[in-house]
């Protein structure tokens, strides 16, 4: 590929197998495109897919990938940890290799009114491709998820930049935009109170007074009898994975409670493992680039 854009959308299910390969299908054996990585959660009732691929082939691929989870999901039927507010929650598209973030803006608005007109789906544009402050921000435009939704589009601040005014039946709406990669962090606490791990994911995001590039909030592991911190680093650059890994920890001792682990959903930029390391073991003056892979 001479262009390389990634592409990672967020699908409302995490269940259902054969509905998960159906969305996956897809992006298989497709010429301009690679399906890197897929993952699936099913007490956030949720799949991540992570692929990447040219300007042209990306955007079909990613456009029949709704019309298909358009068609299997229905969202009156949706029972999940994770905030959602469309079959397909979340589109965003990162400039990689011999692309811009302006080039990824265009794509993300064609691909939105793409599915706005082929699927009657309300669209709204977030992060770069934001057409207003407020939408910048997919927390904000997601507020009320997919039940809120049928009153909010109504009002005229929250009007879809395409598509109709009206939340689809069954799919609800969705995000699409641009932006840099984004670490997908999850911490795990020895505990099953979801109020633990609510206000700790408080303490540390950035809409309560938290760390500037961090989102988060807590998750119940019902099958692990557990809970969870989920947390989306939006600049791991200016807000490492460690300082805010040691943050959770320090505050969960406030109960007693330590942590059961902690795991990363889908892909992640290589610096943001070197710069962890790099802390743990109290390296000098060392560089990714002697990272034998990365010099590779």
């Amino acid at each position: 590929m001479k262009q390389i854009i990634e592409c990672v959308p967020n699908y409302s299910e995490g269940r259902d197998k054969e509905k998960m390969e159906k969305i996956l299908d897809c992006f298989r054996g497709k010429e301009g495109i690679k399906l890197l990585d897929y993952s699936n959660d099913i007490n956030h009732n949720r799949m991540v897919v992570t692929l990447v691929g040219e300007y042209e082939p990306l955007k079909n691929a990613v456009v029949e990938s709704v019309g298909k989870a358009v068609e299997l999901i229905d969202l009156n039927q949706h029972e999940g940890q994770h905030p959602r507010m469309g079959a397909v929650d979340v589109i965003p598209f990162i400039p990689i290799k011999n692309a811009t973030m302006e080039e990824c803006i265009e794509l993300s608005k064609e691909v939105g009114r793409e599915i706005a007109e082929k699927y009657d789906f309300p669209v709204f544009l977030y992060e770069k491709s934001a057409t207003a402050p407020h939408r910048e921000n997919l927390a904000a435009i997601r507020k009320g998820e997919f039940e809120g939704m049928a009153e909010k589009i109504h009002e005229p601040e929250w009007r879809p930049d395409f598509g109709p005014a009206e939340r689809h039946a069954t799919a609800g709406t969705v995000a699409v935009g641009a932006r840099m990669p984004l670490v997908a962090y999850n911490i795990n606490l020895n505990t099953n109170r979801l109020d633990i791990a609510t206000n700790i994911a408080k303490k540390i995001r950035h809409i309560n007074g938290g760390f500037r590039f961090v989102k988060a909030m807590g998750v119940d592991l019902e099958d692990r009898g557990i809970v969870q911190v989920s947390i989306n680093m939006t600049d791991f650059t200016r807000t490492a994975l460690y300082r805010v890994f040691e943050t959770v920890k320090f505050e969960a001792q406030r109960w007693g409670i330590t942590i059961a682990g902690s795991e990363i959903v889908g892909l992640v930029p290589l610096a943001a493992i070197v710069d962890t390391a790099e802390y743990y073991l109290g390296l000098e003056n060392f560089s990714i680039d002697q990272v034998l892979e990365a010099k590779l």
